[in-house]
């Protein structure tokens, strides 16, 4: 099994066949902004490959030199339960070694299902992501902050990075109206909202 940045065809492929089925709408970016950030540089699709099959997929947000945002980790339904969301993981570090991948995850008491976001949260305690002291809301979705890193890193250093990706895509309206980063702890959920709301005003 090989891990590789794929083609906008391969992209697509991965993004029809197994992340509309393995994500909800509100948490799933429109196939068009993934294929236009790849192509602005600022985004990575990574398919994991046995032979010419398409197994598994991690999308990388770039932000910073050595930073980035593990933005969707996804296995194909015929290929669940083998370990194989572990081997991506591995492999992605890898083939950023001395990045610090960050990335947000369900957090369990405002999750549809609050057990899966849990055995989420577990899978990715298990395979060595740290949790940060905060955690955020995207678009209404209440998430746990996790992160890759040869160290502990301070939650002021990750939230300023953290921000920086979405400051650095988002109009300010957009940006100040769906992220919440950090989230307060004390506010109720938010109404969720799809990822491209508003998208008119991102030109």
């Amino acid at each position: 099994m090989e891990l590789h940045i794929a083609t906008p065809e391969q992209t697509a492929l991965a993004y029809e066949r197994d992340m509309k089925q393995a994500f909800p709408v509100a948490e799933l970016k429109p196939l068009a902004n993934i294929q236009a950030m790849c192509a602005d540089g600022c985004y990575q699709a990574w398919c994991l490959f046995e032979g010419e099959e398409i197994i598994g997929e991690c999308f990388l947000w770039l932000g910073h030199p050595g930073w980035g945002l593990l933005d969707y980790l996804c296995v194909a339904e015929s290929h669940r339960n083998q370990g194989l969301g572990a081997v991506i993981l591995e492999k992605i570090q890898q083939a950023e070694p001395g990045m610090v991948i960050f990335g947000e995850s369900e957090a369990p008491e405002h999750a549809p299902d609050p057990e899966l976001a849990s055995r989420r949260l577990g899978f990715y305690a298990r395979n060595g992501l740290r949790t940060a002291g905060y955690d955020t809301e995207l678009f209404g979705v209440h998430y746990k902050t996790l992160y890759f890193a040869p160290e502990p890193v301070e939650d002021a250093r990750l939230m300023e990075e953290h921000r920086f990706i979405y400051q650095n895509r988002f109009p300010a309206k957009k940006y100040e109206k769906y992220v919440r980063i950090p989230r307060d702890p004390n506010a109720g959920p938010g109404i969720k909202t799809a990822w491209n709301e508003d998208e008119e005003d991102e030109g």
